[in-house]
């Protein structure tokens, strides 16, 4: 049996969190996805297919990416709130609910959203 590169490793982890998270228009699904320099968030209607916001916390100031996540997540909660979006459902991307994801889904519940 061939062994799975880790990218291929954490879709098949997010696959596993995206057959029991759904988003609707009341509860957007909140999806968090990771890479080595920065995180990018989107708040997603899946029964619309639709995209309702975003952000990434390349364009954010901070010194840390952990703080670049923190500043991201105060902006997206904004964002939410012109919206009209209070409660959202998150899905972790098949990414280890541990440092920036962790660091982001809190700075989040603290700028206002609740999940």
């Amino acid at each position: 049996m061939a062994t799975k590169s880790r990218q291929q490793q954490r879709e098949v982890r997010h696959r596993r969190v995206r057959a029991k998270v759904v988003g609707t228009a009341e509860r957007p699904r909140l999806s968090i996805y990771k890479s080595n320099t920065r995180v990018i968030a989107q708040l997603i209607d899946d029964n619309a297919g639709k995209t309702l916001a975003a952000v990434s916390s390349g364009i954010e100031s901070g010194q840390t990416p952990r703080e670049r996540a923190e500043a991201a997540a105060a902006t997206l909660a904004k964002k939410a709130g012109q919206i009209g979006v209070v409660t959202v459902v998150f899905d972790r991307g098949g990414f280890q609910y541990a440092g920036t994801i962790k660091a982001f889904a809190d700075a989040a519940r603290t700028a206002g959203l609740k999940f």
